[in-house]
């Protein structure tokens, strides 16, 4: 029997988790009262049961404390019951957004403050987050990313790490990303836009990688930010960080940035620990 509570920030993502989770062959459950939770995961282990796969979605439109929440699930991992617990996060941007967009109120934005729902429910829910198997963080994730990345830890069973990593190139002249940890200089490498033939290409095309890649520069300069990287990234796990935004400019965030964010997100990508995703900003111009 596969147990997963699914849970997080309203407007993170739950519903969609669950619709997948269903595609997948879950039986999905959503927000029972706390009271009965012990008896359906009774019900459901027992040794009949045709169902193998259930997850159950638990939030803070309930109408229940969530401190009960956590109590009754301590109490359940101690008197045997297995289970998993996939927490999913946005930030606060995407959050406002998103309410926005719907037209919804927050269930906790008691004056009509959505910023001020989000916070208050940060709050309540700290405590279960920490105690989450799996962290998303939805912010900037396409659907199909967060159905391939729930396949890879539901259906594939491969090893998890909550860390994902977003490797992003952007230009300079429009500004460091707000939402980036770790940001990377290469405008000290060559630049295409001075050569005629690459200056209307991007790092996506070959002629533009294989100018800035024969640069040796370039090739140490991987090496070294992929070594890193590489040193860093458990580290943040460890210390339980959930989002992780690597950063890459250049001038305009078309030739270098790209051509050095492909070439470490192709890495990072065939390491296979981390779930990376990558991101170019300013390729066609600025757009965000």
């Amino acid at each position: 029997m596969r147990f997963v509570i699914v849970t997080g920030m309203s407007g993170g993502g739950k519903s969609t988790v669950q619709k997948m989770l269903e595609d997948f062959g879950f039986y999905c459950v959503d927000n029972l009262p706390v009271s009965l939770i012990e008896k359906f995961m009774e019900l459901i282990s027992m040794p009949n049961s045709e169902i193998t796969k259930v997850a159950l979605g638990l939030d803070v439109r309930a109408g229940q404390s969530f401190e009960d929440v956590t109590d009754v699930l301590a109490q359940l991992k101690e008197k045997g019951y297995n289970f998993e617990i996939l927490f999913m996060d946005a930030n606060e941007e995407a959050l406002i957004k998103r309410y926005k967009e719907s037209r919804r109120v927050h269930p906790l934005a008691e004056d009509g403050r959505i910023a001020e729902g989000i916070k208050k429910e940060r709050r309540i829910l700290e405590k279960i987050k920490k105690s989450a198997d799996y962290v998303i963080d939805s912010s900037n994730l396409l659907t199909r990313e967060l159905k391939s990345e729930l396949d890879r830890i539901f259906v594939q069973n491969e090893e998890y790490n909550s860390l994902m990593v977003t490797v992003m190139s952007f230009g300079f002249k429009y500004g460091i990303p707000s939402d980036s940890d770790l940001v990377f200089d290469v405008r000290f490498l060559p630049n295409p836009y001075y050569i005629d033939e690459l200056k209307p290409l991007t790092g996506n095309d070959k002629a533009v990688q294989d100018y800035v890649m024969n640069s040796p520069e370039s090739e140490t300069f991987l090496q070294k930010l992929e070594d890193m990287t590489q040193f860093l990234l458990p580290n943040y796990v460890k210390e339980g960080k959930y989002r992780l935004v690597i950063a890459i400019g250049c001038t305009g965030g078309q030739h270098r940035s790209v051509t050095l964010a492909n070439e470490l997100y192709k890495r990072l990508k065939e390491d296979g620990h981390y779930s990376v995703k990558l991101y170019h900003r300013d390729i066609n111009g600025h757009t965000v």
